[in-house]
């Protein structure tokens, strides 16, 4: 496996001593050009063709800092995520993640992964809600996490990794598109928590799954996301993944659903999958979620509890 660390660090750095008018431009060749074939797969235009259209750069700003913002004053934000040993931290984990697939003899057909750890935009109401940091790793071959750094989020961002280092390697075995269900939602998140929980401990389960109670996850979502796991149209579908305060941010209509709906049931569907087949989480993480499902009927009207048993 050959992975790639981008640090993002000294990428701050010297976008800090450029001019202003040279930050953004400097900032999409440095930082978001290791990612181009990601975007092409998302369909997001790496350079806007007009003036002010969309293309990564937007995107960029919605939840990670945007390049204009990158001046002196972030010197001291910069210098937390600069430790040597931090970085060796995040790069120990991405290897390990893939390494113990290999080591349970799954070959894995993409074997070239770079990886960063970027710096979040503070106006950034969804990563507010998510505690500070997320990630995104869903097209094989690239991983992105993001934090403001502090002294809950720096710790949790092995956790993060390990997350999303999961979903690049069930999308190189089972198909995702824009006509994704529900369940297939629910079973890749509650997948790739529980992957971040074997690899890092109980103790950093996110706040998307740790915010969760017994009572919410039996008698609310859980009536809730049964009739609708076959449901699709991301529109339709991800307010019941994220929940409506998420979902109200991205323009999505409401339904009732409390934070982290989707990824809290799906993190209590896939340990009680694990616990009844003796599978591994790696195993687990190359079955379709209709195979998990149909082994898991009974989770849907048993009494989960949420402390990790």
């Amino acid at each position: 496996m050959n992975i790639t660390m981008l640090r993002s660090d000294t990428i701050y750095r010297q976008i800090i001593e450029l001019k202003p008018e040279e930050k953004r431009e400097a900032y999409r060749e440095q930082m978001l050009a290791p990612f181009k074939k990601k975007w092409e797969i998302q369909q997001i235009p790496f350079r806007s063709e007009r003036p002010g259209g969309f293309d990564v750069l937007t995107l960029n700003d919605l939840m990670y800092l945007p390049a204009d913002r990158i001046d002196e004053s972030l010197l001291e934000t910069v210098d937390l995520i600069s430790p040597n040993d931090f970085w060796a931290e995040c790069e120990q984990i991405v290897k390990d993640s893939f390494s113990c697939f290999e080591q349970q003899g799954i070959y894995l057909p993409v074997q070239k992964v770079v990886f960063t750890v970027l710096l979040g935009n503070p106006d950034s109401q969804i990563l507010k809600i998510n505690e500070g940091y997320s990630g995104d790793g869903g097209i094989p071959g690239y991983i992105l996490t993001v934090l403001t750094p502090n002294t809950y989020t720096l710790p949790r961002i092995r956790a993060a990794l390990a997350h999303e280092c999961n979903h690049n390697v069930r999308y190189q075995f089972i198909r995702w598109d824009m006509d994704v269900t529900l369940a297939e939602l629910i079973v890749s998140e509650g997948l790739a928590e529980s992957f971040a929980v074997s690899r890092c401990g109980e103790e950093w389960l996110g706040p998307w799954v740790s915010k969760t109670d017994t009572e919410t996850l039996n008698k609310v979502i859980k009536p809730m996301l049964k009739p609708i796991l076959q449901g699709k149209g991301w529109a339709n579908i991800a307010p019941y993944l994220y929940g409506d305060e998420i979902a109200a941010l991205q323009s999505m209509t409401p339904v009732g659903a409390p934070y982290g709906a989707g990824y809290a049931c799906g993190y209590y569907l896939i340990q009680h999958y694990l616990r009844k087949t003796g599978e591994t989480i790696e195993q687990a993480t190359l079955k379709s979620a209709e195979e998990i499902l149909k082994v898991t009927e009974d989770y849907w009207y048993a009494e989960s509890v949420v402390d990790g048993t």
